[in-house]
């Protein structure tokens, strides 16, 4: 048997899709072409439903049995999910998760507090993939691209010839400033990392301290903040050139006072879930590390240990 594609029994396994957006369709499909029982609810549903898919009738319906539970990257506030396609809140409680299979997995982007706490509770098991590396870095030309979109909508200046900050130099951060220098930008990048600004450096771009940050910021035209952190405050906001584009790619509910920054006359916009950029090859690639992670723990479950993650 090889360790790197051991097979996994997925007729005997039941996958529950709980909200989300468009690339869910694709990732619920693909998880039914294993063979295994999939439900969905909360996800966009296509007239002509998902081959494979059984659509149910509630949250509590879709985890009944599931011994995987999908929940989506923008996972929403608090305990509630991110569904923009669900006519009611759908609520990740104890109540929910206490539905699901003994010894259940719960796959999310980034876990919160609220969420984690029920679902130990009901001894559902926990995984937040955010930091994937390599999951994130097949969403990210998606993600990149989004950004771009709407920068590009939100501004009446190109990006050829603006002066620019990325804030953050991650994943997602290194793929945009430097597809923003490849497009004729002057790019900065703040970073509290030293690392990351040598790296920014190496790079082509412009790098400095978040400390810097306020000194820069009248001669910005745009302003692209990828950490999960309130570093665009009103006091930088206020230094910035009326009109100045500002745009969050970061989760709530740490990010950028974009309502200040709308006060201040900027052009606030706070980009999530960017990922459905390109629902079909983001819910691919999405699908690729969520069934790497069922079937390591599978095998993990076959030879007596506990998944570590």
């Amino acid at each position: 048997m090889s360790r790197e594609d051991p097979p996994v029994e997925w007729a005997k396994l039941r996958i529950a899709v709980v909200a989300g957006d468009e690339r869910d369709p694709e990732i619920a499909r693909l998880a039914a072409e294993t063979g295994a029982t999939v439900t969905a609810f909360g996800i966009p549903w296509p007239p002509q439903g998902v081959a494979g898919v059984q659509l149910a009738e509630s949250a509590a319906a879709a985890v009944d049995g599931a011994n995987y539970i999908l929940f989506p990257i923008p996972l929403g506030v608090g305990a509630v999910l991110y569904a923009p396609h669900a006519t009611e809140p759908i609520v990740a409680d104890e109540a929910l998760f206490s539905k699901a299979a003994p010894d259940a997995w719960m796959f999310c982007g980034r876990l919160r507090d609220e969420i984690r706490a029920s679902a130990d509770a009901a001894g559902v098991y926990v995984h937040e993939y955010d930091p994937d590396r390599e999951l994130m870095l097949l969403r990210a030309p998606a993600i990149v691209e989004g950004a771009l979109q709407q920068a590009i909508e939100a501004t009446d200046v190109t990006i050829n010839d603006a002066e620019v900050v990325v804030i953050g130099f991650g994943n997602i951060g290194q793929l945009l400033a430097r597809t923003l220098r490849g497009l004729g930008a002057r790019v900065h990048v703040a970073a509290r990392n030293p690392i990351q600004r040598a790296g920014a450096y190496a790079d082509g771009l412009l790098p400095l301290s978040l400390d810097e940050l306020h000194d820069l910021a009248p001669s910005l035209d745009m302003v692209f903040s990828t950490v999960p952190a309130p570093v665009v405050d009103r006091p930088f906001l206020e230094r910035l050139p009326t009109g100045t584009l500002v745009l969050d790619i970061a989760p709530p509910p740490d990010h950028a006072d974009l309502d200040a920054a709308a006060e201040l006359g900027h052009r606030a916009v706070w980009a999530r879930g960017l990922g459905k950029r390109a629902p079909i090859t983001v819910g691919r690639s999405q699908w690729a590390g969520l069934r790497r992670f069922i079937t390591e723990i599978e095998l993990a479950r076959r030879e007596g240990r506990t998944w570590q993650g």
